[in-house]
Formats: structure tokens, sequence, C-alpha cells
């Protein structure tokens, strides 16, 4: 057994499926390794679409997706992947080659400190200088990469390492699961004591409420005591936009009624929050708010986000022992009017099934009214990712998926692989503007190669979308937006996948649910008029205006 070989036990060790990655000459010993393995090497024609892969099987497993490259520009096409886990707190181990060890003290081809280069967007890397430490670098890359809060993680395995023979066979780590601490007492005592004396407390859900299925309990909470929810981006789906006390989705850089609820609360139970994905100052423009912390870590320090109390546990039996301890509070519903103006405002989207155009809500709205509630929209970055998160209703945990930590264009396309892989009865839909679908559409081949079968639609609009929006709201002018674009229907069609360009929104609804039915990978370009995205802005800065004066 070579070092190669040991590595890919472990990896074994640890349930590792596939393998997203791009082959090269230093990763050579490992390849080989992998060929006689009941892991799966999946080809990509890009290393980062390689390590979107691997990170949205983390995002949707909780399993760490496990992404490869050589060395040098391998491993620098993989970092925005890397990055993007990292910050979305998606589990991913990265493994990149290197030249041998023997020529790194000095300039040679190819070679760069990759190492160096990951530390700033994973949790821990390191590389293997000795083949009998593997076990502890591959259990402690994936221990780290999936404890909260997850997110990524790299291994660097330089050629000669690879290749080494061991003397004596080595064995894999034993896995044993890691219990996260129960709530403590008193801060949990005074967190109801705070929300007993609340008159119109709100829950901001996020990412971790999402992560660690805390959604029952949190839908339990809710209903049960009348509190208000709202949603990150990436929270989407913690409590179903069904229920009477959701009030959909929080996150956009402009006011919009949802502000509202947060300007009437007296109090903000903040569960799973991740400020990277969105700025305490949109909620708490004051700073003043009263804020309950509910997460698996502290508080990062932030001017705008400073909890009263904080409660450092597991999400989901901290929802549980606050709710046994507010029996006979209840709240009434003076949230109602706002989520009614939320809701009208999304239904008032929809497009008649004659209409021939086509914008990015009505297109969502018809994506929604197509796809049962298990449906997994997965959207890329753009102004169509904002009307997404802002209309497009979600019922269960993880049925849309939003980057918005890092916000990276070109997730959605290689992210639909990933979850066609998961569960290949479940519908997906990958949404995408032209600009992010060009970053990443050769792993269209990718998907074709392995008999996948999922919807692709990309809303054509000839620019990058959501910088026109925002040099228009800032500056009322845009410049260094616009593209042109090939015929991705004619593109689409040249890999061998089902293509077509409806021509209402009555046909768009009948290629998405026979592409359902009949399980077949299909490619729907959409071109897409924008005004609507400023008529949004200025619908809501007139109703401010009206409500302040």
């Amino acid at each position: 057994m070579n070092a190669a070989e040991l590595m890919i036990r472990c990896l074994e060790n640890e349930n590792v499926k596939y393998i997203y990655g791009v082959p090269g000459e230093e990763n050579e010993d490992f390849l080989f390794a992998l060929e006689n393995s009941k892991i799966t090497f999946v080809p990509v024609r890009h290393e980062q679409g390689g390590a979107f892969m691997a990170n949205v099987w983390g995002r949707l497993t909780g399993n760490a997706g496990v992404c490869l490259s050589t060395l040098g520009p391998g491993a620098t096409n993989l970092i925005t992947g890397v990055a993007d886990a990292n910050l979305d707190k998606a589990p991913l181990i990265a493994i990149t080659g290197q030249g041998s060890n023997e020529r790194l003290h000095h300039e040679s081809h190819q070679i760069i400190d990759v190492v160096d280069m990951m530390k700033s967007v994973t949790k821990w890397n390191a590389t293997i200088t000795n083949p009998k430490v593997i076990p502890e670098i591959v259990r402690k890359a994936f221990k780290l990469a999936q404890e909260e809060k997850p997110g990524a993680t790299h291994i660097e395995l330089p050629e000669n390492i690879a290749g080494m023979e061991l003397a004596t066979e080595i064995l894999s780590l034993p896995i044993y699961n890691v219990r996260r601490p129960s709530p403590d007492l008193k801060a949990l005592s005074e967190a109801v004591m705070l929300i007993k004396s609340a008159k119109r407390p709100i829950i901001v859900a996020g990412n971790g409420a999402i992560r660690k299925r805390a959604s029952r309990a949190l839908t339990e909470l809710s209903s049960t005591y009348n509190i208000p929810v709202a949603c990150t981006f990436m929270g989407k789906g913690a409590i179903s936009d069904k229920d009477n006390t959701c009030l959909g989705a929080v996150g956009l850089g402009f006011k919009d009624y949802i502000i509202e609820a947060f300007d009437q609360s007296d109090l903000v139970i903040s569960v799973g929050y991740d400020i990277a994905e969105y700025d305490p100052i949109h909620w708490n423009r004051e700073g003043d708010k009263t804020i309950i912390h509910i997460d698996f870590a502290s508080a990062e320090v932030f001017t705008h986000y400073i909890p009263k109390v904080e409660i450092v546990a597991d999400i989901a039996e901290t929802i549980k022992a606050l709710s046994q301890q507010l029996v006979g509070t209840q709240w009434d519903s003076w949230y109602t009017d706002i989520r009614d103006r939320i809701q009208d405002s999304i239904h008032g989207y929809t497009l008649a099934d004659t209409s021939e155009i086509f914008n990015a809500p009505g297109v969502i709205n018809a994506v929604r009214e197509s796809l049962p509630d298990v449906g997994l929209v997965i959207s890329d970055v753009g102004s169509h990712k904002m009307w997404i998160a802002r209309n497009y209703q979600t019922y269960v945990p993880n049925s849309c998926l939003i980057s918005n930590g890092l916000a990276s264009m070109g997730i959605s396309l290689p992210g639909g692989i990933a979850a066609a892989m998961i569960d290949s009865n479940r519908p997906v839909v990958s949404i995408m503007g032209d600009g992010g679908s060009l970053m990443n559409i050769q792993e269209l081949e990718t998907a074709k190669r392995l008999g996948l079968h999922f919807i692709i639609i990309i809303l054509n609009d000839n620019n990058y979308g959501l910088i026109e929006w925002k040099q228009e709201m800032s500056e009322g002018k845009s410049f260094g937006t616009q593209l042109t674009n090939p015929d991705f229907v004619k593109l689409a069609q040249s890999f061998g996948i089902e293509a077509h360009m409806p021509s209402d929104i009555a046909e768009l609804k009948v290629i998405i649910k026979n592409a359902i039915s009949e399980k077949q990978l299909t490619v729907i370009e959409i071109p897409i008029e924008t005004s609507v995205n400023n008529k949004l802005v200025n619908t809501l800065e007139e109703y401010f205006k009206d409500k302040d004066a």
C-alpha cells in the first residue's frame, strides 16, 4: 500500500461517495488509487464547477463534499468554490496535488504555496509531509469541516509523498459522534424573561436553522406563541411560507415591506443567523434593538448586532427549552397586515398564461406553481436571486438554495448536478442569469455524461442585471454591464440536451411539468425584460414615503 491508497481508505472510512475534480500529473497516484475504490471519481470540466458540486453536496446532506485538483492553476481554479462553501457554512474537503516537496524550496514549474493561499478561505488546511499522519489529517479535516459552524478544509498531497510505499499497514481512525452542548440554564432564564416582557417579538431565522434541522422546533415555537418569523435568504424554508406566522425572506439591500415588522418589534430573537449573509444594519439601523442570539457559536462583534443574551448551544434543543418555559404566554397578531402586504406583492407578479413577455418574478411564480412542495430550486447570483429570495414560496427546509455568504456567480448549474446525484427522484430546477450561466456552462457536458435529469432555466437579459440594477439605484444610470450571448437552445442541443424557448407562460409550465414527469435533462432559455426591477424599488419608496408622511 502506498500513501495515496491509504488516503483513499481513510476517505472510504468517512463514507465519501463521490469526488469531483480534474485529473492532473501530480495527483496521478491518488487517481489510480481511486480506480478500484468504492468511491466514484467524477471528472468535471472546470475545478470551480467541481468545488461547487462538493459545496452543494455538503449543504444538502450535511456530510462533507469532496473536490480534487492538481497543483498551481488547478488549485487556483478551485478556490472560489472552496471560499463559497466556507462563507456559506457548507462542509467541504478540498484535496490538491502538489509537486515533490524536494522542489518546493525554490521557484519551480507550476509551484505556488497552496496551503498559504487556502488559509483565508478554510477552517483548517495542511500539507502531508509523512504518510503516517494521513489518518489523522483526513479525520481532522472531516471533523472540522462538519462540526458547527461547518465550512471548508483543505489537504495537500505532494506527488512524492503520494507514491511512498508503507512498510507496515496503517489503519484509518474510528469515527464517533460528538454531542453539541445543551443551553446554559442562566442564559435560558434571561432569554425567557426578555421574551415574556416583549410586546412584539420577532424571530430572524438564518442558515443555522436549516443546517441541523431545527425547522420543526422553530415552527412549533412560532405557531404556538404567535411569534412571526423572517427567514434570511439562506434560511428560507426554516418555516413554511404557508404558515401564517411566516413573513417570508429578509435580505434585500433596500427597504422592503418586511422591514416594517423589524421596525415595529421590540425584541429580535436571532436563530442561526450568519452576519456574513446579511448585514444587520438593514434591520437594526439605529443599533438599539434588544437581541437574543441563539446559535452554535457566539456572536460576532458588530456595532449593529450586540445581543443582550447569547445562548451558545444546540439550536433545536434551545428552541424546545424556550418553548417549554413560555407556556401560558401569547402574543396578538400584530404583524398580520404586514404579512398580507408581502403576500399580495408576491402574488401580484404572477403572469397570465397567455403572457408572451417574461420577467424574473413572473417566471419564478410559474416555477413555484409547477413544482411540488419538496421540489428544489437552486439560485445562481444576479438580479433573479433577489426575486427568488423575495418571492419564491418555500415550504420545506433545503428546498431553495441561495449562495449568500460569498455569493458566487456560476454555482447553480454545478449545484444542480450535485442535487440530482443526491436524489434522482426529487425535481430540481437550477435558475441562473445569462451572466452566471456562462461561468460554468461547460458542466452541461458533465450532467449529460452522468445521465442526470434536472431543469436549467437561463433568464437572458444580455446584461449583468444585478449590477445594472444597483448602479441605477445609486447613480440613475449604468455602465459596463451590457453583454451578448450565444443561442442557449442551440448550445444545449449541441451537447445532446433537450432545450426550449417557450413562447408564453403556459408553454413554460408545460415544459417544466413534462421535464419532471419524463425525467429529462432540460435547458430552458427565457428572454426577460427588467423594468420590473426599478418598478419594485419605486413602489416601495412611494409606500414608505406615504407611510412616513
